[in-house]
């Protein structure tokens, strides 16, 4: 971190000869390889997000790194969040600050993360999941997975073959950019969110502006595309993904609910990877764990770190009190409580950028936050 200055600036104050050097080290650091560090990416993104903004890192004269962001009041904040599932500085390796470095060296009120590539000893760590298929080929990584856990794969034939009884023939597409597509799967996802208790993060607006945005981007280099499944001619499951070299990262899937017993979401990733192997692609990210099929699919992972910094003083000591008032009320679960209601808070913040919409989402995730603490722990 010695001698490392840093300059905020507008992302459409950055050169040419900063968009060059960007590219280079994106395509030189193994670990910056995903569709979200490429310049692409972040020059839509700017187009559409509120408080966009790059800080650059230089020592002396050397510009060293990028770094995308967004502000929010006294909060920064991975240009696109709550949207963005990897991001940190655009730098070499060797030159690459940690967490706590940068967080030092940009020296905002609140620097919130969420999956930081790169090293620290702050915040905790992540596991995002990958399917790496062997040279490509769909059909060796299917019976790999298929020995591996026979019971789920088998069950998904049959979910197919019922699917395929009950409705008809099974077609599946994938490139597809069509925003009327787009729209659907935002309204399905819309409702989801409102079923689920989760926040709207499509409410606000800009945050579907992106989507659309990045769609409309000629191919080549980073794109963006949606795959959809149709039984019979219905639709039945549609998922929007972003590309960039051969990596293949599913964003934002969604399916009807009523055709839940036919595992429609599930067999449209399937088909997509087969599909997408044959075109080149070779890692298929499937981002943070969870999700309970996402471990019969993954077979790589890959650690990233979510940490909310505050600036030394009367903030962090707040957060910690508040643990210790969750542990009373919840039975010692103040820990994960507060990582709940970190992460709900965070997209909230992200998402809206009046006071009101942050008051409305906030209300909605302290009412979803007391109905945790008031259920029975089974740990």
């Amino acid at each position: 971190m010695r001698g490392l200055k840093v300059e905020i600036v507008g992302v459409e104050a950055l050169t040419q000869d900063d968009w060059a050097l960007w590219s280079r080290i994106q395509s030189d650091e193994p670990d910056l390889i995903s569709p979200y560090f490429w310049p692409q990416f972040t020059r839509v993104a700017a187009e559409v997000c509120p408080g966009a903004a790059v800080a650059v890192f230089r020592r002396g004269t050397q510009t060293i790194g990028y770094f995308p962001h967004q502000r929010r009041s006294g909060t920064m904040q991975p240009l696109a969040a709550p949207m963005n599932d990897y991001h940190g500085i655009i730098a070499r390796a060797a030159d690459r600050p940690s967490l706590d470095e940068a967080a030092t060296l940009l020296n905002a009120p609140r620097l919130t993360v969420g999956g930081w590539v790169g090293h620290g000893e702050v915040g905790q760590a992540r596991r995002t999941v990958q399917v790496q298929l062997p040279d490509g080929d769909y059909a060796a990584w299917y019976s790999e997975r298929r020995k591996s856990h026979a019971k789920f794969f088998k069950d998904k034939e049959r979910a197919r073959r019922s699917m395929e009884a009950e409705l008809g023939p099974i077609e599946v597409k994938r490139g597809l950019r069509d925003p009327e597509l787009l729209d659907q799967l935002i309204a399905l996802k819309r409702d989801q969110y409102r079923r689920t208790g989760r926040h709207d993060i499509f409410a606000c607006g800009w945050t579907a502006d992106l989507l659309h945005r990045l769609m409309a981007q000629p191919e080549g280099g980073l794109g963006a595309s949606m795959a959809g499944l149709w039984a019979g001619g219905r639709l039945c499951a549609m998922e929007y993904s972003m590309h960039a070299g051969d990596q293949y990262h599913f964003w934002f899937p969604g399916y009807f609910p009523e055709l839940a017993r036919c595992s429609p979401g599930i067999l449209l990733s399937m088909d997509t990877m087969q599909m997408a192997g044959a075109a080149g692609y070779r890692t298929f990210d499937f981002g943070f764990e969870g999700e309970h099929y996402k471990k019969y699919f993954c077979n790589a992972e890959r650690e990233v770190r979510e940490a909310v910094i505050l600036r030394p003083g009367l903030g962090a000591s707040v957060s910690q009190a508040a643990v210790g008032l969750l542990n009373v009320a919840g039975a010692g679960r103040g820990e994960q409580l507060r990582n709940s209601v970190r992460r709900r808070w965070a997209a909230i913040e992200a998402c809206e950028v009046t006071p009101m919409a942050r008051a409305r989402g906030a209300v909605n995730a302290a009412q979803a936050a007391l109905a945790k603490v008031s259920r029975p722990s089974h740990a």
